[in-house]
C-alpha cells in the first residue's frame, strides 16, 4: 500500500541553531545587568536547596543504586551524600533530586524548571574541572537562554501535545551551558547543539511518577554528554534545530523563530524564573494560596460544609486526581493542595508525605472541594468559595499566586525555603555556610569550596 511520504514543513527557517552557538561561544563573560546577576544567583541557590532536600528520596535512592552498578570514576558529587559518581551519573542524580520534591524554579511562560538540566549537569563538570564559580554562573545563565528561548519558540502546542518540555528544552539547555564550560568555539559548540538536539527526554505521561524528576536528570546527562562529544569532534547537522526534520520541526507545529533571536543577549529569560512556596505542580500554586488565605480569615476545616474552586482549563488537566494514593501523586492533585492549604497554612514538603495524603482528615476535607473550570480565569489565578456549616460564604480571589512574577519571594522567604530542605539533611550550621558560600558564588576561585559544604 503506498503511503504519503510528504510533511508539511518550513524549509526557509532562520539558522537558529547557527545563532544560538554563536550567542553561547562568544557572549562576554558576565554581559548582563545587576539584576540579571542576582537572579542568576537565587536561581542557583534555589535549585541546590531542592536538590540536597531530596538527597535521601527513595528516588534518588533508587538511581544512586542503579548507577553504582556501573563502578562510576568519583568525579563529581552527589549533593546531599557523601558519595561521588562519574559527571554524567552526578549530573542524572542531582537532576533527578532537584526536581523530585516539584519544588524547583519556573520559567512561567514555558512551564519549564529550567535550572534542575542546566545547572545539574553544568556544576557536575565544573567540580571535575575544577573551575570557578563566574564560570558556572555564565554558564547557567546562557544555557537557561537556549532552553527557555526555544522552549518560547514551541510553547504551548509542543507541551500540549504531551511533552515535559522541562526535559526537551533542557537538554539544549545542558549542552550550551556545558559547550561554554568547555570553551567549545562557535562550531563545536553548534555541533553539541545538534548532538542534544537529537535527545529530547520527557513525556507527560510520567507525572506523578519517579520518571517525571528523571526528565531533568536525564536532560543533564545527555546535555553534559552531547558537548564532551562535540569537544572530541563528534558532528552532527549544523541546522539540527530549524531543518524540516530537525527538532522544533518535528516536535512542535509552533514555530516562533523569532523568540529565539529577538533581544537575543539583551533580555535573558532567566529574569523571568519564579520559585515555588508550594511543593508540588505550579498550577495549583494559586488554590492553595487562595486556601492559606481563607484559613487566615479565620476559616477552619471542621466547619466547612464544601468549598467550590473555578480554575484555568490546564489546571484539571494537569493536577485533576481526586483520590491521590502517595505523595508524589498528591502533588498533582489541586484538591489536596486545597486540603492541606486550609487545615495547615502550607504545602511544603511534609505536607507531601505519604501519610498526609493518606491522612483520614485529609482525605475527608479533599472530598468537599469541587473545582470546575471557568477560562475567564487566568493560568495563574483562582477565585475558591468556602460554604460553612453557619450558612456564611466566605469568598477568596487570586489574581497573582504568592512566588509569582507579580508576587516573588523575596530573598528571605527564599531562605527560609532553603533552610526547610537544607537543615533536615546537612543540619543548620552546614546549611547556614552554604548560604554564605552561594551569596557569594561568582568570587569562588574554585566550585569544590561548595560542592564539599553539599556532602555530609
Amino acid at each position: 500500500m503506498a503511503r504519503n511520504t510528504t510533511v508539511a514543513a518550513e524549509t526557509a527557517a532562520p539558522p537558529i541553531t547557527a545563532i544560538l552557538a554563536k550567542f553561547v561561544a562568544d557572549h562576554p563573560s558576565r554581559g548582563w545587568s545587576d539584576a540579571v546577576e542576582h537572579e542568576a544567583h537565587r536561581t542557583f541557590y534555589n535549585w541546590l536547596g531542592c536538590a540536597i532536600g531530596a538527597a535521601r528520596h527513595e528516588a534518588g535512592e533508587a538511581a544512586l543504586a542503579a548507577l553504582q552498578v556501573l563502578e562510576p570514576s568519583t568525579q563529581a558529587s552527589v549533593l546531599g551524600r557523601s558519595e561521588k559518581l562519574d559527571m554524567a551519573g552526578a549530573a542524572l542524580v542531582n537532576g533527578i533530586t532537584s526536581h523530585t520534591f516539584d519544588f524547583d524554579d519556573t520559567h512561567l511562560k514555558t512551564i519549564i524548571h529550567p535550572a534542575g538540566p542546566v545547572a545539574s549537569a553544568v556544576l557536575a563538570l565544573a567540580e571535575h574541572r575544577r573551575l570557578a564559580g563566574r564560570d558556572v554562573v555564565d554558564a547557567l545563565v546562557l544555557g537557561i537562554d537556549v532552553a527557555c528561548r526555544i522552549g518560547n519558540t514551541m510553547y504551548p502546542d509542543h507541551y500540549d501535545r504531551g511533552w515535559h518540555i522541562t526535559g526537551s528544552t533542557g537538554t539544549l539547555g545542558a549542552a550550551a551551558g556545558c559547550a561554554r564550560l568547555l570553551g567549545l568555539d562557535v562550531a563545536k559548540t553548534g555541533m553539541a547543539l545538534g548532538i542534544a538536539a537529537s535527545q529530547p527526554v520527557g513525556l507527560r505521561e510520567q507525572f506523578g511518577t519517579m520518571t517525571k524528576p528523571f526528565h531533568p536528570g536525564g536532560a543533564a546527562r545527555a546535555g553534559l554528554l552531547s558537548a564532551l562529544l562535540a569537544s572530541k569532534g563528534f558532528t552532527a547537522s549544523p541546522r539540527a534545530l530549524e531543518a524540516p526534520r530537525g527538532m522544533v520541526q518535528v516536535v512542535s507545529d509552533k514555530r516562533s523563530w523569532n523568540e529565539v533571536t529577538d533581544e537575543l543577549g539583551e533580555r535573558f529569560e532567566i529574569s523571568f524564573n519564579s520559585y515555588k512556596p508550594f511543593a508540588c505542580g505550579i498550577v495549583i500554586h494559586p488554590s492553595i494560596d487562595a486556601c492559606v488565605r481563607l484559613r487566615a480569615q479565620g476559616v477552619k476545616a471542621e466547619d466547612v460544609e464544601k468549598i467550590e474552586l473555578r480554575v484555568h482549563s490546564l489546571v484539571l488537566e494537569l493536577t485533576g486526581r481526586k483520590e491521590p494514593k502517595d505523595g508524589l501523586q498528591g502533588k498533582f492533585s489541586v484538591y489536596h493542595g486545597c486540603a492541606v492549604g486550609l487545615i495547615y497554612g502550607r504545602a511544603g514538603e511534609d505536607e507531601y508525605a505519604d501519610a498526609v495524603v493518606t491522612a483520614p482528615k485529609v482525605i475527608a476535607l479533599r472530598d468537599k472541594v469541587q473545582a470546575t473550570v471557568d477560562n475567564t480565569i487566568d493560568e495563574d489565578a483562582a477565585h475558591v468559595t468556602a460554604w460553612l456549616r453557619d450558612g456564611r460564604k466566605v469568598e477568596v480571589h487570586v489574581e497573582h499566586a504568592i512566588g509569582s512574577m507579580q508576587n516573588p519571594l523575596s530573598d528571605a522567604q527564599l531562605e527560609a525555603k532553603f533552610e526547610s530542605l537544607v537543615v533536615p539533611v546537612l543540619g543548620e550550621p552546614r546549611a547556614k555556610e552554604i548560604t554564605g558560600a552561594c551569596r557569594t558564588l561568582a568570587a569562588l576561585a574554585d566550585v569544590r569550596t561548595l560542592t564539599a559544604l553539599c556532602r555530609p
